[in-house]
């Protein structure tokens, strides 16, 4: 009994703590953090790398000659105005991009949904580059 206590304890407290890891990059000004780790998503799905990304990406664009997706963490109206930081994500991806702009929805062209990333999160990272 005393070997079933101790193994769900310790079951617990590793459970725990995989829980409660955090991600790589807690804030816009964290970014740096994926170029610095860049080898630990190179040839890994897009899906692994954007787990560690706190900060909400708010618009993206998609390119593809060569295939790599933009994204953004403020509005192209905060950015307008001058408000927030500006960085971009560039990533480079292995595959092309079925991306098509006419079949967004309408108003929303340019806005990363939970089913772009389930769509386009198993592509290949090739490359990370930040660009202030």
């Amino acid at each position: 009994m005393k070997n079933i206590f101790k193994f769900l304890t310790i079951l617990l407290l590793f459970l725990c703590q995989k829980t409660h890891s955090q991600q790589l990059v807690q804030s816009i000004n964290d970014m740096y953090r994926l170029k610095d780790n860049e080898t630990q998503f190179i040839n890994k799905p897009l899906k692994d790398l954007l787990k560690e990304i706190r900060p909400e990406i708010k618009v993206v664009f998609a390119y593809n000659d060569p295939p790599f997706f933009e994204f953004r963490f403020i509005t192209r109206e905060q950015r307008i105005n001058n408000e927030g930081n500006k960085l971009s994500l560039f990533i480079d991806l292995k595959d092309s991009i079925d991306w098509k702009w006419e079949n967004r929805p309408k108003g929303k062209e340019t806005v990363w949904s939970q089913g772009d990333l389930e769509k386009y999160g198993n592509l290949i990272v090739r490359q990370i580059e930040i660009v202030y």
